[in-house]
């Protein structure tokens, strides 16, 4: 039981003995003492004075009487108006220390029975991943790690948009202009060979177009008139027609992509239980929009077309099906949704997608909702922020978008750089060296993205992300393998303090405190599906190690009992500082 839930407890036992008041849980606010204070857990005494009829600083004061007397976790308490500020006892603190935090259980939640599932990636196979896509795969990785940790059996999905006109595009400009080149005989990975031919196409399509300007239509007659995008056209009509070859091609490339994504994911880190296709699920939807028809819940146009009206829900009219027939994106959207539903019967679907989709999200939702699937009260979009650079830093092959692979390579370069220029591998092997400047590299590219709240878009600086001394993954890296270090000099293996009973020094006591907010820290993530508070919970926590590091002896305290806690300490946290990078998909080292 939390030091909260126990104050919580004995708050209601004494407001049942000082006021004959039986009070719910609930109606106690616990919250942490203010750093200006003295104590570490603090509740606020407003709601107790209807019963004791005092002022709420006589009431504080006699419910910290009460505990102070009666409460072995309470050694003191202070009232500043009405807040009641509780000090906890060394005793409490140690134990907590050396049962709670140092057990490997530490930080993961039981099962709790519900089934989550995040889907996250979702990229089209035009054109290989990008600094978007990075965002997007580390949010939904962490998520999904995160709430893995909070007990939920979670299922990690990607949904890949394999199909349409921007398919064929690609599609079309290697039968025009490849000359039968792969990916191995250019040496390209696949989804940057495929990419390679969507710019390609995007040219051509572009001179046909001022060619039929000068000739003298209207740049919107040639957009549509430019004999490749017609082809293109052509080529999706049979690819849906189901044409062997045209499906020949499309099966080919998209292997390319595939295998080329694949090297990303795993340079990323990241890993799917299942992958959706575009392909299997953009027939899907018509049964609903059928079912929505007969509840009256769609209606019809005089033309077949069939829309929704959500008017009255503040949005708007919205189509749901074209007079031919033919889906809209949100009428794969309801489809799929219901696919997935059927595959895992989850509690949660939790859908990592850009903010330029939120109105999307938001009506696809709503519709669920009044179709009557129960389960769509389970559904979140979980909105971020797009990703930008500082001009110049950073260029992509067609000078347009950051290429998620060239990023990493970069970020990497630049790990081996710095950590060279500061001596940090002295000793290491060359595979020695290449693991931690990956580790450097990607742990620097995960906290900075990570660290901000996902809604807020964020300017990446890959010069700053790698910074030993800032708020950075570097300096988290770092402190764990100071902490490894000094555990190898001593020989550290497991825990070695059973009791301690000298009192604590001030940095100790707030270690430990510190330490034993990881569950919290854990459980207030998965409730907001965001990383940043572990990414900056574990940076608070190395930056406080650091302090004790440079101001407490660990290894050269004379009193053997308090060298072996401060190790143990210490132990506790590197091994929370590695549970937590873990939950954000990052690696730490034991020494640099």
């Amino acid at each position: 039981m939390t030091i909260e839930n126990t104050i919580v407890q004995q708050i209601q036992r004494a407001v049942s003995v000082l006021y004959q008041t039986e009070i719910a849980s609930d109606s106690i606010v616990i919250q942490e003492t203010r750093k200006e204070f003295e104590g570490q857990v603090t509740a606020v005494t407003f709601p107790f004075t209807r019963f004791s009829k005092k002022t709420p600083e006589q009431t504080g004061t006699e419910i910290g009487e009460y505990l102070k007397n009666n409460v072995k976790e309470v050694e003191d308490f202070n009232v500043i108006k009405g807040f009641l500020n509780l000090s906890i006892a060394d005793s409490y603190w140690v134990d907590e220390l050396l049962t709670t935090i140092h057990s490997s259980s530490f930080g993961q939640f039981p099962p709790n029975g519900q089934k989550v599932m995040v889907e996250y990636s979702s990229p089209n196979t035009n054109k290989p991943l990008h600094l978007g896509h990075v965002r997007n795969n580390l949010l939904g990785f962490s998520v999904a790690e995160i709430l893995s940790a909070n007990g939920y059996e979670v299922i990690k999905v990607n949904l890949v948009n394999d199909r349409g006109i921007h398919i064929c595009k690609s599609m079309l400009a290697w039968q025009l202009f490849g000359n039968g080149e792969t990916p191995e005989s250019s040496q390209l990975k696949g989804d940057h060979l495929v990419g390679k031919y969507y710019v390609i196409f995007d040219k051509e399509y572009k001179k046909q177009i001022e060619a039929l300007t000068h000739e003298g239509q209207t740049e919107d007659e040639a957009k549509k008139n430019a004999p490749i995008i017609k082809e293109a056209q052509e080529m999706l009509l049979k690819w849906e027609a189901g044409d062997q070859e045209v499906i020949k091609l499309w099966s080919m490339m998209n292997g390319w992509v595939y295998s080329g994504f694949e090297v990303t994911y795993k340079m990323l880190g990241v890993d799917f239980k299942k992958y959706y296709y575009e392909s299997d699920t953009y027939l899907l939807g018509k049964d609903t929009i059928q079912e929505g028809l007969e509840k009256g819940v769609f209606l019809k146009k005089d033309d077949g077309s069939v829309w929704i009206d959500l008017t009255e829900d503040g949005l708007d009219q919205k189509l749901v099906l074209r007079a031919d027939g033919t889906s809209v994106y949100i009428t794969q959207d309801l489809g799929t949704a219901q696919l997935k539903y059927d595959d895992f019967k989850m509690d949660k679907s939790i859908y990592v997608v850009g903010n330029e989709q939120d109105y999307h999200f938001k009506v696809l939702f709503l519709i669920l909702q009044k179709l009557g699937k129960t389960w769509a009260n389970g559904l979140f979009h979980l909105s971020y922020g797009m990703v930008d650079l500082p001009s110049g830093k950073m260029k992509s092959r067609e000078g347009t978008v950051v290429d998620a692979d060239e990023l990493m390579e970069e970020m990497i370069l630049t790990a081996s750089e710095r950590t060279e220029e500061l001596g940090k591998v002295e000793g290491f092997t060359e595979q020695e060296k290449k693991d931690l400047y990956n580790m450097i590299g990607l742990g620097a590219l995960k906290f900075f993205l990570l660290k901000v709240e996902p809604k807020k878009r964020l300017l990446f600086d890959p010069s700053e992300s790698i910074d030993f001394q800032g708020h950075t993954g570097p300096f988290i890296q770092y402190t764990h393998a100071r902490i490894r270090s000094v555990m190898a000099k001593a020989d550290y293996k497991n825990k070695i303090s059973d009791k301690y009973s000298t009192i604590l020094t001030a940095l100790e006591k707030d270690l430990i405190v510190n330490l034993a907010k990881y569950p919290n820290v854990i459980a207030a993530s998965a409730k907001e599906y965001s990383p940043a508070h572990i990414a900056n919970y574990v940076f608070e926590l190395a930056k406080l190690f650091n302090k004790f590091y440079h101001e407490e002896s660990i290894l050269k305290a004379e009193d053997p009992d308090v060298r072996n806690f401060r190790l143990d300490l210490s132990a506790a946290t590197a091994s929370t500082i590695n549970k937590g990078m873990k939950l954000l998909g990052i690696r730490v080292p034991d020494r640099m």
